[in-house]
């Protein structure tokens, strides 16, 4: 974290000076606004976090509920999300709090006596180290409650306003805020009171039930899998060994999926209720919690759980659904017309719990979305650019959908349809997927073709930038890559030096281009009077040691001015961890180098030798205006 550039700073560094919007932020609605965020989960939340990172942009966030969550729904968190968390400065904080998931046991029928359950296998729960960061389990609130301290800390301020329930949009063809949104009063002295607000975007993540994507023409479709499964967090005395690991448990009599919960000693557990009549119409949701105990006893036998709180309980049927579209715009008009209205998470895609996607799937589609919001209304791209939203994350979807079939369909077989083991093979050889690693955007305006993707094969195009250890050089401090990407809308650079002494002339001759050739992508879509590095944050990463590195021989580029007193920047200039190499670990060409371009949301968008300069600025050119254009918020 890095601040006092602005002057010495005696609070808490977190909160950043109020700006634009944030600076006499209205208690009330406006009557006019950039974005409109419809439903306070973890979708519209991530939203709103990015977004108050832009105080240029006018952006507020409504909920039907009265106040904040207090008692989630998901619970899961991949590591994926914990990168996310890092992006937005709390991943510590809430890894300190959850229960992180080290290990997974199978159990199944005792050969011997079928009547009893046996563990039949105990597995690792990332056996191949996918990421620095752990799988691991908090409630959702604690996710909502920080991203929403973030979004308070930003320089735009932006808080929930709790209370509003969105009833329908008109959207026009024309004018500067051509969507009219009406709303209703769900709380308070004037609930049921009516009004509109006017915007220039609306992002509906208002959940499976949702009334935005309903407004906008579009609908969950898919099927049901006419299974029904009863979930409870519940404190429990109970014989069962395993009560602190998480679990998936077959018996003769139907499926538990037990999960060890943040604290110590509460846990989640989901109860096969086994098939659904087609004609039920529901009525499997009105499974009692004390039948939902009984089951999971029976098909624990022959341990037992005494259960003495339930804290929170639902019964939920499995289905997989997808709209064919995340915003406004018909396929048939895609690129002709520019979305107005966005949906995202449950509102787009819904599955079974028990894979632990929804949350973290649903932040990813908020993130991807945010960014590029901000791009636009800052002017720093055309809006053509919020047409990728639709197109990268409904395939990811359809993908998540796909393996999540196949996930909750193993989990309801008996130990006659299925070999406990293969339980245990699917759960380690598909691991990675959950995590949230199997995402990888197809080359597009922000996604390069892979033609150089051998100079680093650790970092393939579209996917993750994978983080790696790293030894800070003005310091000596060790640290990970990754960890500095902030959630602040810039792009990043960096830079992997050939095998040269000393700085290095390629980095050198590179490095005065990007820093001076009005052709770079600095110089061209940097607005004149902004910082350099206000827009892209570029990073340079030496084959050699710290103490070989010599910083007066480092070029500016990777030095850059900052803040009112116009002091330096010494955290873009990076060595290698001689226990940890990155360019061994990254696959780094330690010949040529390479340049490795990021995108805001930490996808990985080119790979590139240090001689393609002219490449590296077309390809900002897709998806980025000239200076020119625009001045920045």
């Amino acid at each position: 974290m890095q601040f006092h550039h602005h002057g010495y700073v005696t609070g808490d560094p977190r909160r950043l000076p109020a700006a634009g919007t944030g600076l006499d932020r209205p208690e009330e609605l406006p009557d006019e606004l950039d974005v409109l965020i419809v439903g306070a989960g973890p979708a519209g939340m991530i939203v709103a976090a990015q977004l108050s990172m832009y105080p240029g942009i006018a952006t507020r966030l409504v909920e039907r509920r009265a106040g904040r969550l207090e008692i989630g729904q998901a619970d899961g968190i991949q590591a994926r999300s914990n990168e996310t968390f890092q992006a937005f400065g709390f991943a510590g904080r809430i890894i300190s709090e959850a229960f992180q998931l080290k290990a997974m046991n199978f159990w199944a029928p005792d050969p011997d006596d079928p009547s009893r359950i046996v563990r039949t296998q105990r597995t690792d729960d990332d056996p191949h180290g996918i990421s620095e960061f752990p799988h691991m389990i908090v409630n959702q609130s604690r996710v909502l409650d920080y991203f929403a301290e973030f979004a308070a800390n930003g320089p735009a301020r932006i808080t929930p306003d709790y209370g509003w329930e969105y009833v329908g949009v008109e959207i026009a063809e024309k004018g500067e805020f051509p969507v009219t949104v009406t709303l209703r009063r769900t709380a308070g002295d004037d609930a049921g009171k009516e009004r509109t607000v006017h915007a220039k975007y609306v992002v509906g993540c208002d959940g499976a039930r949702s009334a935005v994507r309903e407004s906008i023409g579009r609908r969950l479709v898919g099927d049901e899998a006419l299974h029904a499964w009863a979930v409870m967090d519940a404190l429990t005395v109970t014989d069962f060994p395993d009560i602190r690991t998480k679990c998936a448990i077959q018996s003769a009599h139907g499926s538990v999926l037990l999960i060890p919960r943040e604290g110590g000693f509460l846990y989640r557990m989901y109860v096969d209720l086994g098939e659904v009549d087609e004609d039920d119409n529901g009525a499997v949701r009105s499974t009692s919690v004390e039948e939902a105990i009984a089951r999971a006893n029976t098909i624990m036998h022959p341990y037992t759980l005494d259960v003495r709180k339930v804290s929170w309980s639902s019964v939920y049927e499995v289905a997989h659904r997808l709209t064919d579209k995340f915003d406004d715009v018909p396929a048939e008009l895609t690129g002709r017309r520019s979305p107005r209205v966005f949906i995202a998470g449950d509102a787009c895609h819904t599955h079974s719990a028990k894979a632990g996607q929804g949350m973290n799937v649903s932040m990813q589609d908020g993130f991807n979305l945010a960014w590029k919001l901000g791009q636009v209304l800052e002017g720093r791209s055309p809006e053509s650019l919020l047409d990728t939203y639709s197109g990268e994350r409904q395939e990811i979807a359809r993908h998540l959908i796909d393996f999540d079939k196949e996930w909750a369909e193993m989990m309801t077989k008996t130990p006659d349809e299925l070999d406990p083991a293969e339980l245990g093979a699917f759960y380690m050889a598909t691991a990675e997927f959950p995590a949230g690693f199997v995402t990888q955007y197809q080359p597009s305006i922000l996604t390069g073709e892979a033609t150089h993707q051998a100079l680093a094969t650790g970092f393939p195009i579209g996917k993750r930038f994978k983080s790696a250890p790293v030894v800070r050089v003005a310091d000596a401090n060790p640290m990970h890559l990754g960890h500095h990407h902030r959630a602040d809308g810039r792009w990043r650079v960096y830079a992997f030096t050939p095998a040269e002494t000393g700085a290095g002339t390629a980095v050198k001759a590179w490095a005065e281009w990007m820093a001076t050739s009005p052709d770079s992508p600095v110089v061209r879509f940097t607005p004149e009077g902004s910082e350099l590095a206000s827009v892209f944050d570029v990073k340079v990463i030496f084959q050699q040691t710290h103490d070989l590195v010599d910083l007066t021989g480092v070029p500016e580029l990777f030095l850059p001015r900052t803040g009112p007193f116009d002091l330096i920047d010494y955290e873009k200039v990076y060595a290698v961890d001689p226990e940890h190499d990155i360019f061994d670990l990254r696959g780094i060409d330690r010949g040529q180098g390479a340049v490795v371009v990021v995108r805001p949301d930490q996808y990985v968008a080119h790979v590139l030798p240090l001689s393609a300069t002219g490449e590296l600025t077309a390809f900002f050119a897709q998806s980025m205006l000239p200076a020119t254009a625009h001045s920045r918020a």
